[in-house]
């Protein structure tokens, strides 16, 4: 057994079960569905420290913490949140949550359809970031939570975040978007399309139903992870990690494993295989391409982002270029534009998207001083 120290030690998720029907985006209606969350820390008495932390494409609940004694992987931000962290748990209630859609928990398109007793498979809604708000915000009434002291997020996180600036301004003092943009590119877009191309042609896919068969459409979630991780690293960090080392001194001559950089993306690949579902990979892109708050606005962001009454910090970092910089230079002159008072940093770091999940000092620095200047 060992000791985790300065974490927020063993946690446990818990289940949120929401009864009221939910009217979708698309027009789609759920009549029930849970949502699995975590908190960290304690809740003050008036409620003004609340932090809600909303996830990226494959992140969950799972924020911070250990699940147990013998755990030996924390949540997937634990360097960013826990006591004496820059999210200090000792002054702020900080909330995980798996979104709606999502393979962790929440219901989703794993999840059995209690009109059909089997797996909801293909006839899952698909999803927007205005959905996953709607029920955040949902969340947030079931545990009592009028307003947040801040609402943070990072990639598809930092969009939720926004779109909840927008949507519920009253309910947040500050908005953190870390590594984010306002709408995906085209490019971005297209990334996306093959890694779902990947899965939907995938002879396991059974068009979105193989669960009734037993399968797993692998190869296809292999190979989207893959390509995903690729645009997730910089060229630079790929380069310094792996170079052109072969795993053999001399060349195969064959298709096997022979560059250590093959290796690491196949290993992604299976690892991710194994813990996430298909349906719930297909659904968060779609609900990132989708992602457009100038959509009804005659496409200016700075219409766009008029309702946001909240304190911003954005950040970003040099060598990503999935979530370029010039990106979150656009939030801060749509914010400005609506004088509003925005913080941001750029932070000088090398790799690439993944950046925004690592304990790079600087960048931590800057988020806890933003947090202390915060904190109730």
């Amino acid at each position: 057994m060992h000791t985790h120290t300065h974490s927020v030690g063993v946690v446990a998720s818990r289940i949120a079960h929401f009864d009221k029907p939910t009217k979708l985006k698309s027009g789609a209606v759920l009549e029930s569905y849970d949502l699995v969350y975590e908190t960290y820390g304690t809740l003050n008495a008036t409620g003004s420290n609340a932090i809600l932390i909303c996830h990226a494409l494959s992140g969950n609940h799972h924020v911070a913490g250990y699940h147990s004694e013998k755990d030996r992987k924390p949540g997937w931000w634990d360097n960013m949140i826990g006591p004496g962290k820059p999210v200090d748990t000792e002054r702020f209630f900080v909330i995980g949550v798996n979104n709606l859609g999502g393979c962790h928990g929440s219901t989703g398109p794993s999840s059995i359809d209690p009109l059909t007793g089997r797996p909801y498979g293909k006839s899952f809604p698909v999803l927007t970031v205005d959905d996953w708000v709607e029920t955040q915000a949902r969340l947030a009434d079931y545990l009592g939570i009028l307003q947040f002291a801040a609402v943070i997020g990072g990639s598809l996180g930092g969009m939720q975040v926004m779109h909840w600036s927008i949507a519920h301004p009253r309910r947040l003092r500050h908005a953190l978007v870390i590594a984010s943009a306002p709408k995906l590119t085209a490019q971005n877009i297209a990334f996306n399309d093959v890694a779902r191309q990947a899965i939907l042609t995938d002879p396991d896919f059974h068009g979105g139903d193989y669960y009734a068969h037993g399968v797993v459409p692998r190869r296809g979630l292999r190979i989207a992870r893959m390509l995903g991780h690729i645009t997730y690293l910089s060229d630079d960090v790929m380069g310094e990690k792996f170079g052109r080392i072969l795993k053999n001194d001399t060349f195969q001559f064959g298709y096997d494993v022979e560059f250590e950089i093959e290796s690491y993306l196949r290993y992604q690949g299976d690892k991710f295989a194994d813990s996430f579902d298909a349906n719930t990979y297909l659904l968060m892109t779609k609900a990132l391409d989708y992602f457009d708050p100038t959509h009804h606005h005659r496409n200016t962001l700075s219409q766009a982002l008029k309702p946001a009454t909240a304190d911003f910090l954005v950040i970003s970092f040099t060598s990503d270029w999935r979530f370029a910089p010039s990106r979150s230079r656009e939030i801060v002159k749509a914010l400005l534009d609506n004088e509003r008072n925005v913080s941001y940093a750029e932070i000088v770091a090398v790799h690439g998207h993944d950046a925004f999940l690592m304990p790079d000092p600087h960048y931590h620095d800057i988020v806890r001083a933003y947090m202390e200047g915060i904190a109730p």
